[in-house]
C-alpha cells in the first residue's frame, strides 16, 4: 500500500489508482443507467397494471417490496397493531 500524497489539500493519485477510479466510474455510472431505466419500465408497468385493475400504484408497489423483502409476517403485524390503534381510539371511521 503506498502513501497519500497530498498537496494543498488534494489527494494525488497514481496511474494504477486513476485506472481503477475510472473503471468504478464508469461501471458505477452504466450500472446506475441500467438501475433507472429498469425503474422507469416497472413504474409504467405497475401504472398500466393498477389502471387495469383498479389498484392504486403504491399499494402494488408495497405488495412488491413486502415479497422482495420477504416481510409478509412483519408487515401484517404493523398493520394488526395499527388496526388496534385506530380502533382504540374510536377512529376507524
Amino acid at each position: 500500500m503506498t502513501a497519500d500524497i497530498i498537496i494543498d489539500g488534494n489527494r494525488h493519485f497514481n496511474t494504477d489508482e486513476k485506472t481503477k477510479l475510472k473503471q468504478l466510474i464508469n461501471e458505477g455510472m452504466a450500472v446506475t443507467s441500467e438501475i433507472e431505466t429498469l425503474q422507469s419500465g416497472l413504474r409504467d408497468t405497475v401504472k398500466a397494471i393498477g389502471e387495469e385493475l383498479s389498484i392504486k400504484p403504491s399499494v402494488i408497489n408495497k405488495a412488491i417490496r413486502t415479497a422482495y423483502k420477504a416481510e409478509y409476517t412483519q408487515t401484517r403485524s404493523d398493520f394488526e397493531l395499527l388496526e388496534s390503534i385506530l380502533e382504540a381510539t374510536g377512529k376507524t371511521i
